[in-house]
Formats: structure tokens, C-alpha cells, sequence
């Protein structure tokens, strides 16, 4: 009997020793992409900063996504004060939580450009911090080079918010170390030519992050095969159930049967929408699709996505988009 306790005592200490220098082989061998760049700098001339304002505003969501939002408010603009200043919770379930970091000065204004660029094209903090890809950094380190620059470039020039402490980030295991071995080198894509309507709404579309939340993904957070663009995918964060529309080509569950010019208007109807408080029941068919901000994209842009969307295979996808609004 001893000597069978010892050979368990023994085995312990081996399985013990094993997931030590696992442990330690994942925190040290990864997050594998290369030191932020130091020879980065920014052109902060009046064309790149616009089209970067244009970008943020518009396309990639950045301010959404950093600010806290008003779900009283329709599409949930950001609170007064709170444009860049991060602290928007994103909830992961049983796997955790994270929080948007502050990206206005007061909150990157010691990171150099090399080190934003890392951030948001490769997925790793200044500190050598992996990013949880909420964060989409692979989408962004597919984008041209001087998109990405235009971006940050405008990000530089928001208006310094000083945020107190803001919570940690809350990863359980195994996801806190699934999210080492996430981030890596980026490949930035050449931008097609707007003349090449469906390339150029592809590159859109991806940059506008659409798939991300209009392609459903089961527990694990992976995309369900066959369901790309087709909807389904159950958000919270307006404080009711939404699910996202199905926008494939589909004629019946889809955007097939729209036209481009409804497509375009379903858009720009919110370019001058009002910023009233929402009712009670009105509350429940909030979106969390920030549109009121899409609404600025250019009619052009518009309609290279919908030239791209109308490529995609038409997936049969009835969504119940609002089932809390009974």
C-alpha cells in the first residue's frame, strides 16, 4: 500500500512539473510577433487625418467601442464625455469579461506609433500584453498600411480623457492562455481601387467589421461553417435580446430582394436622426449596430458593400431580431 501511495505521490509531482513548464513555455514563447516597429511615424497632414476622422467616424467603430454608450438613445451613441475613454464592458459569459482600454491621449499618449501600430494590427499591448481579438486587430491588420495610419493618426488628435482606474480584464482558464497564441504578424492587404466595385466592398466590409457580428459562432466563439453573414447572432448589450439581421442575398431571410437604393437609404434615413430618449417598449428593438454612425459613409461606399454582399452564397436564415419586444 505505501508503496503504491508513493508511485501516486510520484506521478503528481510529475503531471505537477509537466503543467509548470507548460505554463511557463506559454507565457514566455508567446504572444509570437515581433518588437513594435520603432522607425513608425505618423503623416499628420490634412488629407490623412481626414480620411482617418472619416474612418473612425464612419467605418471602423474605434469610438464605439472605447466610449461608454447611451442604450436610452437609439443605436446607443456615447455618453457625453466618454468618446475614447474606454470602460465599455464586454461580457464573455463563463469565459469572463473584458474592458475597452482609454485610447485618447490621457490613456496612449506615452505609447509611441510603433506600439499603437502592434496594438491594433497585431494584438499586443505596449507591455507585451496579449489583446483578447474583441479587440479585432486581424481585421485591422488587413487593411492598408496608410488606413491603419490614417486611424491612428485621427486617434491622436481626440480630446484627453482622464478615466480612473478601469477594471481588469477577467480571462478563466484555458481562454487565458488560448489568448497568447491569438495575436501575430500582420499582412496588410493593397486597398482596391473604388473602380473595382466589389473588391472595394469587400475591403469595406471587412474594415466595417460586419461579418463579426452578422456571421453566428457557437460556445466556442468559433464562426458557424455555411452561416457567413446569415444572421442569428444573440447581442445584450442594449439591456434586451437582439439577434443580427441575415444580410446575405437570400430573397426570403435576406437582403435579396433590396435594391441597392434601399440598401443605401436604410443607412442614410439615420444620417440626421435625432438623439431623443427612447421609450420603454421603443427600448427593446434598440440596435446595437452602431448606425447612426454608418450613416456618414459616402453613398460610394454604401454601395460597393451592398455590390460585395450581393456576391455572398444566400444562406436561408429566418432571424427573430427582436424577441424580447412582445
Amino acid at each position: 500500500m505505501k508503496t503504491f501511495l508513493k508511485i501516486l505521490a510520484a506521478l503528481a509531482v510529475v503531471v505537477l512539473l509537466v503543467a509548470a513548464c507548460g505554463y511557463a513555455y506559454m507565457m514566455f514563447a508567446f504572444p509570437k510577433v515581433p518588437a513594435a516597429p520603432a522607425n513608425v511615424k505618423f503623416d499628420n497632414s490634412p488629407e490623412r487625418l481626414a480620411r482617418g476622422e472619416y474612418l473612425v467616424k464612419h467605418v471602423v467603430g474605434c469610438t464605439e467601442c472605447h466610449s461608454e454608450r447611451d442604450w436610452t438613445k437609439f443605436s446607443g451613441p456615447a455618453k457625453e464625455g466618454t468618446r475614447g475613454a474606454g470602460g465599455q464592458k464586454f461580457d464573455l459569459g463563463p469565459a469572463g469579461a473584458v474592458y475597452a482600454k482609454n485610447i485618447t491621449p490621457a490613456g496612449i499618449g506615452s505609447w509611441t506609433d510603433g506600439e499603437l501600430v502592434r496594438a491594433v494590427t497585431q494584438g499586443v499591448s505596449k507591455d507585451g500584453t496579449p489583446l483578447f481579438p474583441v479587440m479585432p486587430y486581424p481585421h485591422f491588420g488587413n487593411m492598408s498600411e496608410d488606413d491603419v495610419h490614417a486611424v491612428l493618426a485621427y486617434i491622436r488628435t481626440l480630446k484627453a480623457i482622464e478615466q480612473g482606474p478601469l477594471p481588469a480584464r477577467q480571462l478563466n482558464f484555458p481562454l487565458n492562455l488560448i489568448v497568447r497564441t491569438i495575436p501575430a504578424p500582420n499582412t496588410y492587404k493593397q486597398k482596391p481601387s473604388p473602380s473595382d466595385k466589389v473588391a472595394y466592398g469587400k475591403y469595406m466590409t471587412d474594415a466595417a467589421l460586419c461579418s463579426d457580428c452578422h456571421t453566428p459562432i457557437d460556445e466556442q466563439g468559433t464562426p458557424l461553417p455555411g452561416m457567413d453573414f446569415a444572421g442569428g447572432m444573440e447581442i445584450l448589450e442594449t439591456g434586451y435580446r437582439v439577434r443580427t439581421a441575415n444580410i446575405t442575398p437570400d430573397a426570403n431571410t435576406g437582403i435579396g430582394s433590396w435594391t441597392e437604393q434601399q440598401f443605401i437609404d436604410k443607412f442614410k434615413t439615420f444620417e440626421t436622426a435625432t438623439n431623443n430618449t427612447l421609450a420603454e417598449h421603443e427600448r427593446a428593438q434598440n440596435t446595437p449596430m452602431p448606425i447612426t454612425a454608418y450613416s456618414g459613409m459616402t453613398r460610394e461606399d454604401l454601395s460597393a458593400i451592398y455590390a460585395y454582399l450581393r456576391t455572398l452564397k444566400p444562406v436561408t436564415n429566418r432571424v427573430d431580431k427582436f424577441p424580447d419586444a412582445k
